[in-house]
């Protein structure tokens, strides 16, 4: 079964938020970094390409009979694209795709760019997205923290294999654990359109067809190398350090999400120029510990009693002007 965790409860810390005070200092060295803020103007034509991609595998899939092809289709090319697809609602959830002049705009997008994902996310995800930049670290808040029924369960070598297979179910269903929200009027509409489409996929192509785009959304973001980032963001590798970027080919096909603490230090520049953050303050970047492989990252959570899910949770606190929080002030540190 391997070996149990070696940790029962996440490391904490009361001091500043480090995007924020990170941010503060990169501005004054470099203003011109508020440059790159706004919307990506080619985005709109990447994503539309990778949906349209999924439709044309519509019409090859429909005419596979093995279910191991298809399988095998879902998990190398079609997981690939959705999960790409689920990172571009992940830019859609910030307003890069059209900028903040045009919130209706991005959320249209939005809807469009779920389609071949199967399930309905977009605007869930930016809600409780957002909280995870303004509250990264809050057991309460941010969702993407395993809770403590998590840790317990999954807590040795083999368990952690299955948290991992498993992890999709866990980021669907633990934000209506943790952190229950009313659904909003665009959710309901984000459910209803993917439905609809859907229905249209199994009328003309079949269940075979469906499955394929459920399964390999499912697929990508449990044991999969792009699934590595979910692990590889907020786990601390390294003491101290709650944001690890990763700076590898798998950002060509994710909108540069590896760069994660370049997002976190400036969630209004667009995966694509985030690069160019680097580039132009690589001292504040290159000093700090960084990932070379998420398929590494994957088997080392596996594998080391070291790396756990109390390993999660950012070091920081509430930032200036936030709510204010109803427990000690205290924010776990992954």
């Amino acid at each position: 079964m391997g070996q149990h965790v070696s940790r029962t409860d996440f490391e904490w810390s009361g001091q500043e938020e480090p995007h924020a005070s990170r941010r503060k200092l990169i501005l004054a060295k470099y203003p011109q970094i508020k440059k790159l803020f706004g919307y990506d103007p080619r985005f709109k034509w990447v994503a539309s390409g990778m949906v349209l991609a999924q439709f044309a595998m519509l019409f090859v899939v429909k005419e596979v009979q093995s279910w191991k092809i298809i399988f095998l289709l879902a998990y190398f090319l079609g997981g690939v694209i959705n999960h790409s697809l689920m990172l571009a609602c992940h830019e859609i959830a910030h307003n890069l795709a059209f900028g903040h002049a045009r919130p209706m705009a991005n959320r249209l997008f939005g809807f469009f760019c779920n389609l071949p994902i199967g399930l309905p996310m977009s605007v869930s995800f930016k809600k409780y997205h957002l909280e995870h930049h303004r509250y990264q670290g809050d057991e309460v808040i941010d969702t993407d923290l395993p809770t403590k029924l998590e840790a317990k369960l999954f807590c040795n070598t083999f368990g952690k294999f299955i948290w991992v297979f498993l992890q999709p179910m866990f980021y669907i269903f633990r934000p209506l654990v943790v952190n229950p929200k009313p659904p909003q009027k665009l959710e309901l509409i984000n459910g209803v359109i993917q439905l609809a489409f859907n229905a249209v996929v199994v009328y003309f192509f079949g269940w075979k067809v469906m499955c394929y785009l459920i399964i390999g959304s499912l697929l990508a973001m449990g044991l999969h190398p792009v699934a590595g980032h979910f692990i590889s963001e907020h786990y601390m590798f390294a003491k101290g350090f709650e944001t690890y970027s990763y700076y590898g080919p798998l950002n060509w096909i994710t909108f540069n999400v590896g760069y994660h603490n370049e997002h976190h230090d400036f969630p209004a520049v667009p995966g694509r120029l985030l690069p160019e953050v680097k580039r132009i303050a690589p001292e504040f970047y290159d000093t700090i510990p960084q990932h070379t492989s998420w398929t590494r990252v994957l088997l080392d959570f596996i594998t080391d009693p070291a790396i756990v899910h109390h390993s999660l949770g950012p070091d920081k606190t509430r930032r200036r002007g936030d709510a204010p929080r109803q427990d000690n002030g205290q924010v776990a540190v992954m």
